[in-house]
């Protein structure tokens, strides 16, 4: 019978769906490395979050490991090379939260709009500052997307639901699609001069590694607003700050950071910046879609070797 281990939290409706599927279940979170190395051998499948950190060491204690299931969309806490090298599949669950990360940029888009971060924080202090924060509408105004899958498509149709002109830079969106969801492909240097608004949705890879920088940022509308809830390390943030005092850059509100968890940063305390520790995934809902998105995955790869969302070949 095959044995999968938890080791991150995850819905109690995931481990349901192992044991109906007939296979053996440990829930062990919160291990040190050493900890997950010293039992991993004894499983055949592990279903993590972003805490547990597969690393090359981990995957060389997997003697039975076949398979990797990350309940949400970033896979950047497994060494995916080494898992291919090893036979050991890897899959994500990319629909499960999209909907909620889509609602969150939506959220912090209106946030750095209007500028309610700080307006929060004075109001509490008791103070009444109606005169200095004042925002901007959304509605008539342009939202450049840099990326535009599964969560930008639908941040564009929310945006459009705000009245917002969507463009987009996204060298994999055909022409086609763009036109389905009613958006406008442009170069990233056109995206640039004509958002109001910016918002990333794309991976992390080495041509998207600080894509907004110093150079890009300065290429963009003096006053532009910038969201980032896809990945950290996508804009500079040395460059950013620059930007922010500058003015250049009139707003930004961020949910991931280069480094996580961000407890300290030199943005921290910018009247222009909102940050969230990275909430994007975090409802109830898509928690739970999630969790047993990847148990149902994990559950018929190991029983009928049903490949679904991999993210390497074998």
């Amino acid at each position: 019978m095959p044995k999968v281990l938890i080791s991150d939290k995850l819905s109690p409706r995931a481990v349901d769906i192992f044991k109906s599927a007939k296979i053996d279940v440990d829930v062990k979170t919160g291990l040190t490395p050493d900890e997950l190395i010293a039992i991993i051998g004894d499983y055949d499948g592990l279903a993590i979050r972003s805490a547990t950190k597969v690393t090359a060491k981990v995957l060389d204690a997997a003697k039975k490991l076949k398979v990797v299931g990350r309940a949400g969309i970033g896979v950047d806490n497994v060494d995916i090379p080494a898992a291919t090298e090893r036979k050991i599949l890897v899959m994500n669950t990319p629909f499960g939260n999209s909907v909620t990360t889509a609602e969150h940029t939506i959220a912090m888009l209106m946030a750095t709009a209007r500028q309610l971060g700080h307006a929060n924080i004075t109001t509490h202090e008791g103070k009444w500052l109606k005169n200095k924060y004042m925002g901007v509408e959304v509605t008539g105004k342009t939202l450049g997307l840099i990326g535009c899958g599964n969560i930008g498509s639908i941040v564009a149709d929310r945006a459009q639901g705000l009245k917002m002109s969507v463009i987009v830079y996204d060298p994999y969106m055909t022409v086609e699609r763009a036109k389905e969801i009613n958006v406008k492909k442009v170069q990233l240097d056109d995206l640039l001069a004509n958002a109001d608004f910016i918002s990333l949705h794309t991976p992390m890879t080495d041509q998207t590694r600080n894509i907004l920088n110093k150079d890009t940022l300065a290429k963009t509308k003096k006053g532009v607003r910038l969201i980032n809830c896809a990945r950290g390390g996508l804009i500079n943030e040395t460059d950013l700050k620059a930007a922010l005092e500058s003015g250049q850059v009139a707003g930004v509100a961020l949910d991931v950071f280069e480094k996580e968890p961000a407890t300290e940063h030199p943005l921290f305390g910018m009247e222009q910046v909102i940050a969230t520790p990275h909430l994007g995934a975090s409802t109830h809902e898509a928690q739970e879609n999630v969790a047993l998105q990847v148990a149902e995955q994990i559950a018929a790869y190991l029983n009928e070797g049903a490949i679904v969302n991999a993210v390497n070949k074998l």
